[in-house]
């Protein structure tokens, strides 16, 4: 087994990760010899075909399964499984807010379940609202926002907890078009500059060529890393949006392309 990174730059490592799902009618492959690793602050993106795993490796990286095989290392500490909730922040496809609560006791569940609902963290969260544009709904209730609205709220409650690693399983794709450019868009400004290191699970490569530091390649099931991308786009212009402008973005999404057709 490759030897897990645990250098002190580095915020997590994956070593010869597999798992694969078990039933009556037999076993289902999903990830084969996955290994990474993801320096701090850094954002990372990982694309491939419909069903390849790659929910399934955010569910391992999160403590919510356990690989069959392989290590996981949290900021140097090494584990079969990330066991810290406390470090790790999940955003999953939907919002999931409660229509019974406010948006503000929704934004405050983690804190209110984790009884950490202290007055320093009732001002970071009240701050976060603010900054995001949400301080004049905190009294509203889910159905009363728009769709980009609540994935903000949702984000907002993720980082409420203040983890250290964020795990983004297809945070836009409810959302149409227009509403995800804007929404992706914010939300990639709002984890730089929070400096939080992220990864994020999506179909979209434009998406995650403009928000991401590296993609990396899944391949069919069972899953390999196909290939990595290190991102680097000449831009002056601080601004997802803008980024897909960059002379490089283009040259960088064919060549992934590429990768994918060939694991269709």
């Amino acid at each position: 087994m490759e030897n897990i990174n645990t250098s002190d730059d580095i915020a997590l490592s994956l070593s010869n990760i597999h798992f694969s799902y078990h039933s009556p009618l037999g076993e289902i492959k999903a990830l084969e010899n996955i290994t990474f690793s993801l320096k701090k602050g850094e954002f990372l993106a990982i694309v491939g075909p419909s069903g390849c795993g790659k929910s399934t490796l955010l569910n391992i990286i999160s403590g919510l399964l356990e690989p069959e095989i392989g290590k996981i290392a949290v900021f140097g500490t090494n584990s079969k499984t990330s066991s810290d909730a406390s470090v790790i922040g999940y955003m999953l496809q939907h919002d999931h807010l409660f229509e019974w609560r406010t948006i503000y006791e929704n934004v405050t569940l983690g804190l209110e379940i984790r009884h950490e609902f202290s007055e320093e963290n009732k001002e970071r969260v009240l701050q976060l609202l603010d900054n995001y544009g949400l301080s004049s709904f905190i009294h509203k209730r889910p159905s009363e926002l728009s769709g980009g609205m609540k994935q903000r709220a949702a984000l907002i409650r993720t980082l409420a907890l203040n983890p250290q690693i964020l795990l983004l399983d297809e945070p836009f794709s409810a959302l149409d078009y227009q509403t995800r450019l804007m929404v992706s868009s914010d939300i990639g400004k709002i984890i730089r500059q929070s400096n939080k290191t992220a990864i994020l699970v999506t179909h979209n490569l434009s998406e995650a060529i403009s928000m991401a530091d590296r993609v990396l390649v899944f391949s069919k099931r069972p899953s390999t890393i196909r290939k990595e991308f290190p991102i680097k786009l000449t831009i002056t212009d601080d601004s997802l949006l803008a980024y897909r402008n960059a002379p490089e973005f283009q040259s960088y999404f064919n060549e992934i392309w590429e990768v994918l057709i060939h694991e269709s």
